[in-house]
């Protein structure tokens, strides 16, 4: 099951935001993330708030979309209230759980939900996570027709005993076929790939490399498997039923992904993610790298606005007994002082392409630039320029250069 909430302040029932959110509101991006928290079966490595059928203790899924609609409705009363300028959303993100796991009808309905109460910036991206097993032709091309632009598959891996280990249940003959309905749907494409799995070789690696390359998807992530505490597959691995991830062969995995990728034509723009192009790249995903304002919308879905960060009660049965009470669904929030957010923008600068700002980090930080450089793990040239970039060997390593660039 999913871990626990963050602690934090308790969060208003209206919802309302202090007026400091809107301070510079002009200059940072909006964009609307909406969870849709169920999937048909849990993946043993899997963490994230979702829910089968037999765990939703009295929520409908059919109910749903009424409900994340709702909340848009409130998400736009609370930022008018609190005095922000109007803004149309950037980006938006259908995640999960299996968004596709809903009629599309719904998925449509949110999103023009969306669109009537924040309006879209022209050329805005609006993606869906899917599985392969989850959508067909039409249901690509209803989606494509409502709006949507990009959809990113949880491919994961082509290899059958990898899919296995992982407990994903589509086939992976069916990658082709999804991204061919896709395209001819005029939806950009994104491959979700994992690697590390137990049990997983090299050669199972590079398989799953060459089937997501030969789909010319437009973007491609690659995630090193991380076995979360409370997970079935943690389980598993305690008890010796599956071998314990092997780092360094992470690692070689990681290597041998960005080669292909580079060969390829891909560029790299944040630590697991390659697009063909500046076009390509996830402009969701680099609003939360870059620190922008979004509103998440659902069961345990995460917000910052201005500072103020704040995260939605978990359960789906909590949440509609929220909306239907017309309360927020805010479970606890909090506000970031300078520090906290100067840190958080070392975070995950670090971590994109362009680098981080050395105005970013204080003395103690600036001075460890020069021997991240020697390790090999912070490029030099743009250092002189005032921008600390991550070498590949950087990049495998961005934790502990984030805690050199980040001391005590």
């Amino acid at each position: 099951m999913p871990g626990a909430l963050p602690l934090g302040d308790p969060a208003p029932v209206d919802g309302r935001l202090p007026e400091t959110v809107a301070i510079d509101a002009d200059r940072r991006n909006f964009g609307v993330y909406l969870h849709v928290p169920f999937c048909r079966v849990r993946c043993g490595y899997c963490d994230f708030n979702t829910y089968t059928g037999d765990e939703l203790r009295g929520a409908r899924r059919d109910d749903y979309a009424g409900q994340a609609v709702a909340e848009i409705e409130l998400g736009g009363r609370v930022l008018r209230e609190a005095g922000l300028p109007p803004r149309r959303a950037s980006s938006v993100f259908f995640g999960g759980g299996t968004p596709t796991m809903l009629p599309s009808g719904d998925l449509t309905s949110m999103l023009h939900a969306m669109v009537d109460t924040w309006g879209l910036e022209p050329g805005a991206e609006v993606t869906t996570e899917a599985n392969p097993d989850s959508v067909d032709a039409a249901y690509l091309q209803q989606l494509a027709d409502a709006g949507f632009t990009r959809v990113s598959f949880g491919m994961q891996s082509a290899v059958p005993s990898v899919l296995a280990t992982l407990e994903r249940t589509h086939d992976p003959e069916r990658i082709p076929f999804v991204v061919r309905w896709a395209r001819d749907a005029g939806l950009d494409v994104s491959l979700d790939l994992i690697y590390g799995t137990p049990g997983e070789t090299l050669d199972d690696w590079r398989r799953s490399l060459d089937v997501a390359l030969e789909q010319r998807p437009d973007h491609l992530s690659a995630y090193s498997l991380i076995v979360e505490e409370g997970t079935k597959l943690a389980r598993q691995i305690k008890r010796g039923e599956v071998p314990t991830p092997d780092d360094d062969t992470a690692a070689d995995m990681y290597e041998i992904a960005d080669d292909r990728l580079a060969e390829a034509g891909y560029d790299w723009y944040e630590v697991s993610n390659w697009s063909r192009g500046l076009e390509h790249r996830s402009r969701h995903n680099l609003a939360y790298w870059q620190g922008h304002d979004w509103w998440g919308v659902g069961p345990g879905a995460h917000s910052h606005v201005g500072g103020v960060r704040w995260w939605n009660v978990k359960h789906p049965a909590a949440y509609q007994q929220r909306m239907a009470a017309g309360e927020s669904p805010a479970a606890g929030r909090e506000t970031l002082d300078d520090e906290t957010r100067r840190v958080e923008r070392v975070l995950l600068g670090v971590r994109i392409r362009e680098g981080l700002p050395t105005s970013e980090l204080d003395d103690d930080g600036r001075q460890a630039v020069a021997g991240l450089i020697a390790d090999g793990w912070v490029e030099g040239r743009p250092a002189l320029q005032g921008r600390v970039v991550l070498t590949r060997e950087g990049r495998l390593m961005a934790d502990a250069v984030v805690r050199r660039l980040l001391p005590d």
